[in-house]
């Protein structure tokens, strides 16, 4: 399957079943994630891997959104080490994103699902997990194959389209703009 065809498939998994991800798929996901660019490539991506009954309990404690998954990550960055411009933005974030985004194609391309979380206690994760103050807990990702139940969201194929977020040369709109016409 293409890069492409994986992104068009790929849904946030809401509903997962209890089946266990193995050891081999869940280390070649966090190896995608490795894999990802960050700014001045310092790598300052750090992923909690959250799987067995108690650990799970923690995360449930966190947030309401584990959606039944067998592991979650907690995706956070060190603060002391992404790239920061003054007049631009810390980079950590951006970082953590793509990782992010590496990490959920090589699941979707192993037949693992997963679900970008915003919906987070950031102090809740610190305690249950003792995570460095000098990490920025930016989101949580549920892995896991999905339930019988599975399905996407009725939004998941709703685009907009490369004509009304793209533009060239300037951000005029209307009809005289240059966008994309695909």
């Amino acid at each position: 399957m293409s890069v492409t065809d994986l992104m068009a498939n790929r849904y946030s998994e809401r509903r997962f079943s209890p089946a266990p991800v193995e050891d081999e798929k869940l280390q070649a996901i966090l190896a995608a994630g490795a894999l990802a660019p960050t700014a001045e490539n310092k790598q300052p991506q750090r992923i909690l891997v959250v799987r067995g009954d108690e650990a799970l309990a923690k995360m449930d404690k966190c947030t309401r959104c584990r959606f039944g998954a067998p592991v979650v990550l907690v995706l956070a960055y060190d603060m002391t080490v992404a790239a920061r411009h003054p007049d631009v933005t810390d980079f950590g974030t951006v970082d953590i994103a793509i990782v992010g985004d590496h990490m959920s194609l090589a699941a979707e391309e192993l037949g693992v699902h997963s679900c970008w979380v915003g919906l987070i206690d950031p102090p809740e994760l610190r305690r249950q997990f003792g995570i460095p103050q000098t990490y920025k807990i930016v989101a949580v990702m549920p892995l896991g194959y999905p339930s019988e139940r599975s399905r996407p969201s009725r939004l998941h194929r709703m685009r907009q389209g490369v004509q009304k977020t793209v533009f060239f040369d300037s951000y005029a709109t209307g009809e005289d703009s240059d966008a994309l016409d695909a």
